[in-house]
């Protein structure tokens, strides 16, 4: 069994969430499927009906040079582009919700000494938890969300600016942190939101014992490590749809091809499909990223360390 509550150095962090993945990553990927696949099946198929028609009109517009054609289809259709938009949103932010969910109730059960997780058993969590789920959602969607991005948002302005380009560097896995630590601490304390919230702020900077350093680094750097990683790999899959499109348009010289939506028909949901699969790749990928911050998590909780260290000697003592 894996031990959660210990400290661990920035090497550690990286084996230890590859590790993670070599005893649990089965039950924990199948349960993650089970749970989110309804949600997201729902959200690919909802974009590519919802949108075929609108890129279709965009790529088509650009191609036949008709600059207004787009502008004139955007109007015609606004009303069920707001609703899809609606729709999209409260399905994206629900799934966002879950998905950082799921793996701190997972990792709290594994933490708890409970190996054999099944989907009935994180849906409990859920019901369980159900106002504090509700308060993670609003309180995400509506208050952390926002900040974060227009944070993210001026820190690429200052891109321009050549000191930007590290602003962004340090921004971004920082706010990952913040965010997947509040998540974790919430349901892993008798803390409310924002005291929550504060303490995922503080432990990227500082341990609860000033004496033992800043975790700043290790934090940082395993998260930025595995978020070019991920960024490697899901760029990968979502360009492979963009370059079988490209290369259509290359080989392809007949008139009557530009002047026709180039999405429709068997292409158009061909190339949907691709997307779709490069989507749930990017899903599963961020796994990793939750699960190294949920190490990162329990490496900030030192109050517990040495609670669980006495625990296992007392364990093995019993066992003796």
């Amino acid at each position: 069994m894996m031990q959660f509550y210990k400290k661990r150095d920035f090497g550690t962090f990286i084996s230890d969430s590859f590790t993670f993945f070599r005893l649990y990553g089965k039950n924990y990927l199948k349960n993650f499927i089970l749970l989110n696949g309804l949600l997201l099946i729902v959200m690919v198929i909802t974009m590519v009906f919802g949108f075929k028609e609108f890129f279709g009109a965009m790529f088509g517009s650009n191609i036949g040079g008709q600059s207004y054609y787009l502008e004139q289809y955007l109007e015609n259709n606004i009303g069920m582009f707001i609703l899809i938009g609606i729709f999209l949103f409260i399905l994206s932010t629900a799934l966002m919700t879950v998905n950082l969910l799921f793996p701190v109730f997972y990792m709290k059960r594994i933490a708890e000494g409970n190996l054999q997780i099944k989907s009935d058993d994180i849906l409990s969590d859920f019901k369980n938890n159900i106002k504090k789920v509700f308060t993670m959602y609003f309180g995400l969607t509506f208050l952390v969300m926002p900040v974060a991005m227009v944070l993210l948002g001026f820190s690429y302005i200052l891109v321009f600016i050549f000191i930007g380009i590290l602003v962004v560097l340090f921004v971004g896995p920082t706010l990952f942190n913040v965010i997947t630590f509040l998540c974790y601490d919430y349901f892993n304390s008798n803390r409310g939101f924002f005291e929550s919230l504060s303490y995922a702020v503080r432990s990227q900077f500082s341990y609860a014992n000033a004496r033992e350093g800043s975790p700043y680094v290790k934090y940082w750097g395993s998260t930025t490590i595995f978020l070019i990683l991920f960024y490697i790999i899901s760029g990968i899959f979502s360009g492979i749809p963009m370059i079988i499109y490209l290369i259509t348009l290359t080989t392809t010289t007949s008139d009557a091809y530009f002047e026709q939506n180039p999405l429709e028909g068997g292409f158009g949901i061909f190339l949907f499909f691709i997307y779709g699969i490069s989507t749930l790749v990017s899903f599963l990928l961020m796994n990793i990223l939750y699960v190294n911050s949920g190490l990162m998590y329990y490496d900030s909780r030192t109050d517990f360390h040495q609670k669980v260290e006495l625990e296992e000697i007392e364990t093995i003592g019993n066992n003796d």
